[in-house]
């Protein structure tokens, strides 16, 4: 399951797919599910103003993908990518503020989302045999989340 949240840890849109499907690969499709309404009238908003995305997200395509629309992104890279990169200078340890300390709250909203699916058991477990039934069981979830 393939997972996208508001700042407040809600759902906004979600992409299932077989456990040996590389995440990379599915990051377009959960940007592209993306559709969050605006009060009054007006064209559905699509463009997510940041995102936080973990080690599977992180690819060049992704980073220059996000670069290219204006969207500002938080993706750590692995290790395999970091290798061809000169070591990090060490420097002090500086307190989070401003943007970095936002960053680090909505990370932590992202895993609170995560987390409030964990504590649907069906959804943990993966009782959903069909990707019909496994959808209908996420949505089921994700519906106190916004009430």
């Amino acid at each position: 399951m393939h997972l996208a949240c508001a700042g407040l840890g809600r759902t906004l849109a979600f992409v299932l797919c077989g456990g040996n499907v590389n995440d990379c690969s599915r990051f377009i499709h959960v940007m592209a599910a993306i559709r969050v309404e605006r009060p009054g009238s007006g064209r559905l908003r699509v463009r997510p103003d940041h995102v936080i995305a973990d080690k599977g997200y992180s690819s060049k395509a992704i980073r220059a993908d996000l670069r290219r629309r204006g969207i500002g992104h938080t993706i750590p890279e692995r290790a395999d990518q970091q290798a061809g990169q000169p070591p990090p200078t060490r420097q002090p340890r500086r307190p989070a503020t401003g943007d970095r300390q936002a960053a680090l709250q909505a990370l932590q909203r992202r895993r609170t989302c995560f987390n409030r699916f964990k504590q649907c058991r069906s959804v943990a477990t993966r009782y959903g045999k069909t990707a019909t039934s496994c959808r209908a069981t996420v949505t089921i979830a994700a519906l106190p989340q916004w009430l």
